[in-house]
């Protein structure tokens, strides 16, 4: 078994770490903060002009139709950099149009593949502890939709978005305009300077079409976990990387706190986590890639993901000590992100009561028992 990169994949993590490294230093971060912007537009325009805003969008929607291998390494680039641009929500959202939308999704998404329009999506409302707030309820023979989605990712500046809705037979995805009249939008900024907006729906009418079917919703959501832990996987290998270097600088008591054997467990208790997340991780975008079905391994990379962004970052931030809290020195956007990732994926402890779920309903589980569906490919 190969478990190596192709050429092709190679080439695409080494355009991507270069692009992410030259236009995300720390000077360039910290002007980013000052500017007010709602994400990196230089930074956007370079991923659109080398095509890794398109990667895992479908050929004939004019992307590159590539898999979720090449676009976590994108992303774990993407994490190690924190550049703040939409490239998975904007790719994942297209490649979903394009697969369950029909005609008119297929041409959403090749708009977006040309970078005419930007397309966004929120999955959070199934991880709130007051549930999905907005409800798509039948009218004839269309839809109307009401009710609230918070913290949407760019919505005020986004032209199309995907959005978790109730219809009364069980959570849909629901394509909606963000252009159309009668959406109140309140913009806002998350810790880590991602731009989001509150957006308010009073009886928004959608056609029948509009809602997708039910299996495009597990479709997004274990593709969406797949790349935000891609993205926590970069987040924290930079945070620990940045962590090692600055402890073999600090001493105390004559000696460099990296000798102290309490640093260094909390360091490989760090490593371990990481290494964790890496593993299942490659697991889950193989079976993606390959067609095979990945409930269970999409919770479990959900709950590593959630768990390592926590531990890391939080390890990281002790043994910096007090320049950990100090705004002018670069580490805290480390955990400012783990934990604006945690929140998105819904925390360890509902994942692993869902993963509970899983594994009471199903005692199927390994390699074994893909023999089958392995033969069929």
């Amino acid at each position: 078994m190969d478990f190596q990169l192709s050429e092709d994949q190679r080439a695409i993590a080494d355009m991507a770490g270069s692009l992410f490294a030259d236009l995300c230093t720390d000077e360039r971060l910290r002007a980013f903060d000052a500017a007010g912007e709602p994400y990196m537009a230089d930074l956007w325009a370079k991923c659109v002009e080398t095509g890794l805003h398109s990667l895992a969008i479908p050929e004939e929607a004019g992307g590159s139709g590539l898999g979720m291998t090449e676009l976590m390494l994108v992303l774990e680039a993407q994490g190690r950099s924190l550049g703040q641009v939409p490239l998975w929500r904007h790719q994942l959202g297209a490649a979903t149009l394009a697969r369950f939308g029909g005609a008119e999704g297929a041409e959403i998404a090749a708009a977006a593949a040309e970078s005419k329009l930007l397309i966004t999506l929120s999955l959070d409302g199934a991880a709130r502890a007051e549930g999905i707030a907005l409800r798509a309820r039948r009218d004839g023979e269309g839809w109307l939709l009401d009710g609230l989605v918070r913290a949407v990712p760019l919505g005020t500046e986004a032209c199309r978005a995907l959005l978790l809705a109730e219809t009364g037979e069980g959570p849909r995805l629901v394509p909606v305009d963000l252009r159309a009249d009668g959406i109140g939008k309140l913009a806002g900024v998350l810790t880590h300077g991602e731009a989001v907006a509150d957006l308010r729906f009073d009886g928004l009418r959608l056609t029948a079409a509009a809602v997708l079917p039910q299996a495009a919703l597990p479709w997004l959501e274990q593709r969406a976990i797949a790349a935000l832990a891609a993205l926590q996987l970069g987040v924290s290998s930079e945070q620990l990387s940045r962590t090692v270097a600055y402890i073999n600088e600090r001493r105390q008591f004559d000696r460099a706190i990296a000798t102290f054997q309490a640093v260094q467990m909390s360091m490989a208790d760090a490593r371990i986590a990481i290494e964790a997340l890496r593993s299942v991780l490659w697991q889950l975008v193989y079976r993606l890639d390959a067609g095979l079905p990945s409930p269970s391994e999409a919770l479990a990379v959900k709950y590593l993901a959630a768990e390592c962004g926590h531990l890391v970052g939080h390890k990281a931030q002790h043994v910096h000590g007090g320049i950990g809290v100090d705004l002018t020195y670069p580490i805290h956007r480390y955990l400012y992100w783990s934990r604006a990732i945690g929140i998105t994926l819904g925390g360890s402890a509902a994942t692993l009561e869902r993963l509970g779920d899983w594994l009471a309903n199903n005692d199927k589980l390994g390699w074994k028992y893909d023999l089958e569906e392995q033969q069929a490919l």
